[in-house]
């Protein structure tokens, strides 16, 4: 973890600006293109949630200002960000799991399988391990959207939140929407489009 100098930094006046701000979040839905996604987890008989949600973790490592937190009024970079996405239970209810990045698929679906059998067999919400270094991560496969709201805890809050929808057609191609809400004082737009970008190379890798 590395302490960020804001009086040297470049976006110092921006961070200053929305920190003041009672409600410094924005978010954007953006749809991305799964068929070939869909393809490989079914040609390599892997879930198809571990590997968007890998790629999606490759995407969100490979951007620094979304490995920016705010940590005690500092703002600080972690070197490595990993997923703790909402896992459902065969009762409908769900806990939010913690998955260690690796760049590794087979390593990271792995994990993603031991937290989805620790959640099934847990009335606990939250999981043993947890921090800021990582993406808050919700699914919502029973309808696809094209907007979505997050819940806030009323204080600052520096972790980026995303939420998954169903897949849906658009003529011979396969979507599905992602929405990411950030904290305006450590992300801008030209960050979230570098994400959306890397991750739909990631996707679309074979």
């Amino acid at each position: 973890m590395k302490i960020i100098d804001t009086n040297k930094w470049d976006r110092k006046q921006h961070f200053e600006h929305f920190m003041n701000l009672r409600d410094p979040y924005f978010g954007v839905t953006i749809p991305v293109d799964v068929n070939r996604a869909l393809a490989f987890s079914k040609a390599h008989k892997t879930s198809f949630f571990a590997k968007y949600l890998h790629d999606c973790m490759l995407a969100i490592n490979a951007v620094e200002n979304l490995r920016y937190r705010i940590v005690d009024g500092q703002v600080v970079e972690y070197e490595v960000i990993h997923a703790s996405s909402t896992i459902m239970r065969t009762n409908n209810t769900f806990g939010f799991s913690h998955i260690p990045f690796n760049k590794s698929l087979k390593i990271f679906t792995d994990s993603y399988l031991s937290e989805k059998i620790r959640i099934e067999n847990s009335a606990d919400l939250f999981p043993p391990i947890s921090g800021l270094d990582c993406i808050y991560c919700s699914v919502l496969p029973w309808f696809s959207f094209s907007g979505h709201k997050e819940a806030v805890s009323g204080e600052h809050e520096s972790v980026p939140k995303i939420a998954f929808s169903k897949t849906y057609a658009d003529g011979e191609r396969l979507f599905m929407n992602v929405a990411i809400n950030v904290n305006h004082a450590l992300v801008d737009g030209y960050h979230l489009g570098l994400f959306a970008e890397i991750y739909q190379q990631n996707l679309d890798k074979p």
